[in-house]
């Protein structure tokens, strides 16, 4: 994910203050005009400061001065921590939805609890755009730098396989082939 961004509306000291701490923020920070509010206030990546209560999903208002600057670097990073996690809740995977969070795989009325390794096999595959071999599973999602010689990653995508199978009745969620295995 990129880099999130706090957007300050009219507050100029409080702009030139982060401003002069840009290269220790976890975030970008851009000053915006009401004309580019509509545009950026409520994409995801955004966060809003204002003194003025915007009406806007992503803000923080500033209504009492002094600002302790440690308090509110907290509650930025608190702010974006919780937008993130929000963002990667659910990630649609061909036609099911995968949460993250609780790691359950579904679609319709029907879904699926998944284990960790579940959700990072799922998750890594669907990030690729071309089929992915035995080793870079085992190297990405195990942590294996070595060439191990083990059956673990085949042993996992079987059982994910028959548990989709039986849950989903879908035979071809992950498909191999002499490249490897990608989701379809």
């Amino acid at each position: 994910m990129n880099k999130q961004n706090l957007l300050v509306y009219d507050y100029n000291i409080l702009y030139d203050i982060l401003y002069e701490l840009k290269d220790i923020l976890n975030f970008n920070i851009k000053k915006i005009s009401r004309k580019d509010l509509n545009n950026t206030a409520n994409k995801a990546n955004n966060l809003v400061i204002s003194k003025s209560d915007l009406n806007i999903q992503n803000q923080i208002k500033i209504s009492q001065t002094p600002i302790e600057l440690n308090k509110l670097l907290d509650q930025l990073n608190i702010k974006f921590l919780k937008t993130k996690i929000e963002l990667q809740k659910n990630i649609k995977i061909g036609k099911y939805i995968l949460n993250l969070n609780t790691r359950n795989i579904s679609i319709n009325e029907k879904s699926l609890v998944l284990t960790e390794k579940e959700t990072a096999i799922i998750s890594f595959l669907n990030k690729s755009k071309k089929a992915i071999k035995i080793e870079e599973l085992q190297s990405e999602v195990w942590g294996h730098k070595s060439k191990l010689e083990t059956h673990t990653v085949e042993t996992h995508v079987y059982r994910l396989r028959k548990k989709i199978l039986k849950q989903f009745k879908d035979n071809n969620f992950i498909v191999s082939s002499k490249k490897g295995y990608f989701i379809f």
